[in-house]
């Protein structure tokens, strides 16, 4: 698992900076109902993506949260006044504090089912009835493109999605919420590369090949062998879902 409190100085730039996020955003905005006037932003990192569902809906009041005090800092300097530090299973507001609720790139790192149930019903606690919330999913199967290095990565020990779309579904309709929608983006200048792809199993990145485990020695053998070394394939396309709470 990486450590974001050391990712978030390099969070952005290695993540596809602006163009994704204002992507994400955009996608995001498109499933919260025109009259929402409060939107939480749960797990909002550098506040990168939470700074243009600001900007991008006019009248709409945006509070951040994340756990990670770097992120935290980063996020807050966006946007004073306005991110509150805290665990995502634990989150400090009212219920029906909130018009809608956003997760973006959360559910896939909850570490177990347990969390991600947790996650998802503290999101609907703070959510309002008649609210939306919109959580991304399949995380890791959208970085799947089909790429020479998916194949390589393809016998790679499995693990457990804890995003998956139906496991996500199963959580929210266990805490009242019902399917809303869905909207998919693009994340732009994600697109691995071998290189990028090797420097990544070195980073933790692949949760199942650990840094220093003979396999990540293996699989980076077997990536640096492939042609274009510095060459992106093409970038993941990533899937929000949206609930509603009745």
């Amino acid at each position: 698992m990486l450590d974001y409190d050391k990712e978030a100085e390099v969070y952005d730039a290695s993540r596809g900076g602006e163009p994704r996020a204002e992507a994400a955003a955009r996608a995001v905005l498109s499933l919260v109902p025109p009259r929402a006037r409060s939107l939480l932003d749960v797990a909002c990192g550098t506040g990168i993506v939470t700074r243009r569902l600001v900007a991008g809906r006019e009248a709409l009041r945006v509070t951040g949260v994340d756990l990670a005090h770097a992120m935290a800092r980063r996020a807050a300097a966006r946007l004073p006044g306005a991110v509150v530090l805290a665990d995502s299973r634990r989150l400090p507001f009212r219920d029906g504090e909130f018009d809608a609720v956003s997760s973006v790139w959360l559910l896939h790192l909850a570490g177990s089912g347990a969390n991600a149930r947790a996650i998802v019903g503290e999101c609907a606690r703070v959510l309002r009835p008649g609210g939306v919330y919109v959580t991304t999913v399949d995380k890791g199967a959208s970085h799947n493109v089909g790429s020479d290095i998916d194949v390589v990565l393809a016998t790679r020990p499995p693990s457990t999605a804890h995003d998956a779309a139906e496991l996500v579904e199963t959580h929210a309709r266990a805490h009242g919420l019902v399917p809303a929608g869905h909207a998919r983006f693009t994340g732009h200048g994600q697109g691995r590369s071998p290189r990028r792809t090797i420097a990544d199993l070195g980073r933790g990145w692949f949760v199942t090949l650990p840094p220093g485990d003979p396999r990540a020695e293996e699989f980076a053998a077997r990536l640096a062998a492939l042609p274009d070394q510095d060459r992106p394939r093409p970038d993941p396309v990533f899937t929000l879902r949206a609930f509603l709470k009745p």
